[in-house]
């Protein structure tokens, strides 16, 4: 049998790489043919072509008349471009259950990319294919799937606001700064930090949130208005509600200096609750609530008359914000972590 010869070398199918661009450069510029290039590198002659249309650029001469030359770095990069695109789409199919997931819960649950990709994780869920949060945020970014920026809140949420010095105005009661300092650490569970989301009237029905500082569980309580009177009749239900367990759940509550908890620490029929006050103009002391109130700000936006609220949206967005697995809890949900703090004290 006659033995058949080949003017190129087996094709083996790699990628070239920057060291074989660079050889390219150097042949094409001694005006090499593509086979004689190709038979050098070790690959088809259609590969040296593309490659030379993926890294040329035109550049113009002294007396304006245009050229075109071959740059390994610009092929490189056109080639590290494409990969990328390749993978993406590559790891989508791959990790599709979990892409189909991930898009359920932050269109029709609200979760963040990374409260999905954390959830995942504890919970030992998807674990042949899945992605990083990173990597689920940049398929977002790249349009890859159906979730887009302005779905993610805090994503294009942008303080605008410049900060002003206010002054005049007297703490109600005891100052949190004789508030303990384990209360910071949050490793002792029953501190709360209370505070009121009004509607459109400001006169108009109210909602008083309550959020644990260890657990981050929330209540969330129509008011009629935002008045002392109105605060009392909530916590006063709320007290009803826990019954003998109250005083172990409710140790402290950190108030802000609103008119409406001027009284606060005679609403509630105990003397084992303590009430402290932040500093005037100072949220940023009761952080959690204030995170949690931008929460419901997602189903309640600001505008929307809180008379004509249907108690069954409060609920509904009192066991989300309790549901929401929280990377600060790993990745565990508020009402998870809550529930054992009461086993703990029963």
């Amino acid at each position: 049998m006659a033995q058949s010869h080949h003017n190129t070398k087996e094709r083996t199918f790699e990628h070239l790489t920057a060291i074989n661009r660079g050889q390219i450069q150097a042949l094409h510029k001694q005006g090499k043919t593509l086979q004689v290039i190709a038979d050098e590198i070790g690959c088809h002659k259609s590969t040296i072509s593309r490659e030379l249309k993926r890294g040329s650029v035109t550049q113009r001469r002294s007396d304006l008349s245009e050229h075109t030359v071959y740059f390994p770095d610009t092929g490189q990069a056109v080639y590290e471009k494409n990969r990328s695109r390749c993978r993406a789409k590559y790891k989508l199919l791959e990790a599709s259950e979990f892409i189909q997931f991930a898009v359920e819960k932050m269109q029709k649950h609200h979760w963040s990319p990374d409260a999905v990709c954390g959830y995942v994780k504890a919970h030992k869920q998807f674990m042949n294919a899945s992605v990083c949060t990173k990597t689920l945020y940049r398929y977002i970014d790249l349009g890859l799937l159906p979730v887009k920026n302005i779905d993610l809140p805090l994503k294009v949420s942008r303080n605008t606001k410049s900060k002003r010095v206010r002054q005049h105005k007297k703490v109600l009661g005891t100052s949190i700064e004789q508030r303990p300092a384990y209360i910071d650490e949050r490793e002792e569970f029953g501190h709360w930090e209370i505070d009121t989301v009004l509607g459109s009237r400001k006169k108009g029905a109210a909602l008083l949130t309550l959020t644990e500082r260890k657990t981050r569980h929330e209540h969330i309580l129509m008011i009629e208005r935002k008045t002392i009177e109105g605060v009392k009749k909530a916590l006063q239900s709320l007290q009803e509600s826990y019954g003998s367990t109250f005083s172990k759940v409710f140790k402290t509550i950190t108030a802000d200096n609103g008119s409406e908890f001027s009284e606060l620490s005679h609403a509630i029929d105990t003397e084992q609750l303590e009430v402290y006050y932040a500093h005037p103009y100072a949220s940023s002391e009761r952080g959690t609530n204030e995170r949690h109130n931008g929460l419901i700000r997602r189903f309640i936006p600001k505008g929307t008359s809180i008379d004509d609220i249907d108690q069954s949206l409060i609920t509904y967005v009192e066991n989300w914000c309790n549901t929401l697995p929280r990377k600060i809890l790993g990745y565990r949900s508020p009402i998870d972590v809550f529930r054992e703090e009461l086993k703990a004290i029963a």
